[in-house]
């Protein structure tokens, strides 16, 4: 196994990583305060966290919805979020021209599961010498991710991870196949499950995605016993009103039980 060093966190060395924070950067004041949070209930469990929101929303359902600050204001309320608190963070790109301002200060980038096969997206991501997390498209097969990692190092960056989200099943619905999380990590990855984007519904809402997050737990828990480096939990203090994937968001009071279960699982089969 390829182990992926984020500042001081190793994924790949059979310890269980905690990806989570709001789906997109609400404000700064928020940001923080999830950060805050979240960073403190994963020191009381002892399980390693990087800080997760997307400062663009760039696949939102429809026109009208929030897309979050954008590049400039985004990275920069990631970077209060690093200086205060710590904590590593970790974001989305969407276009080449954002990986050399992302790098300067996040510890991860992340590649969207709709642009796993942009060649140019996955090399710029690749050159900034910054550890990849790249999500498995919901339409590509688990072994195909193996050509999208080979992207990323063949800028000479072997810094990769692979996260599993979940695959399309019809209309406005996905399926979590477990097996993706063996299938991934025979490439000699780790491999991170993304629990709450596995249990979205796509425009299952209309104009917006809808979720089952009282699937959150037991699907989280299935895949620490199944095999895996981290987890990746989108997090809200208040789900109902999240401005980004609510339907399918952990309610911030849920998150340290949950925890605390799923390091018991991932000892007892480790």
């Amino acid at each position: 196994m390829n182990t992926v060093q984020v500042r001081d966190i190793t994924f790949g060395d059979g310890t269980l990583v905690l990806i989570a924070g709001p789906c997109v950067i609400e404000s700064r004041d928020h940001a923080l305060f999830m950060a805050e949070r979240i960073a403190a209930i994963a020191a009381r469990t002892g399980m390693p966290f990087i800080f997760k929101a997307s400062f663009d929303k760039a696949n939102r359902s429809s026109i009208d919805s929030y897309r979050g600050p954008g590049l400039e204001e985004g990275l920069s309320i990631l970077a209060e979020v690093k200086g205060s608190l710590g904590v590593p963070v970790l974001s989305d790109i969407h276009e080449p021209a954002q990986a050399g301002p992302a790098a300067a200060v996040l510890d991860m980038i992340q590649i969207p599961a709709f642009l796993c096969r942009q060649t140019d997206l996955l090399t710029a991501a690749g050159r900034t010498g910054v550890p990849v997390n790249i999500k498995k498209g919901q339409f590509m097969a688990p072994w195909d991710m193996a050509h999208a990692a080979a992207k990323v190092q063949s800028t000479g960056n072997n810094a990769i991870v692979l996260t599993e989200r979940g695959a399309t099943l019809g209309y406005n619905n996905l399926v979590c196949d477990l097996r993706s999380l063996a299938f991934m990590r025979e490439q000699g990855r780790p491999v991170v499950l993304d629990v709450t984007h596995s249990l979205q519904l796509p425009g299952g809402q209309g104009a917006s995605s809808g979720g089952t997050s009282d699937l959150i737990e037991p699907l989280a828990r299935a895949g620490v016993a199944f095999g895996l480096d981290g987890v990746f939990l989108e997090v809200h203090d208040d789900p109902a009103h999240a401005m980004s994937d609510g339907p399918n968001s952990l309610l911030l009071d849920r998150l340290e039980p949950l925890l605390k279960q799923l390091l018991k699982i991932h000892e007892a089969t480790s």
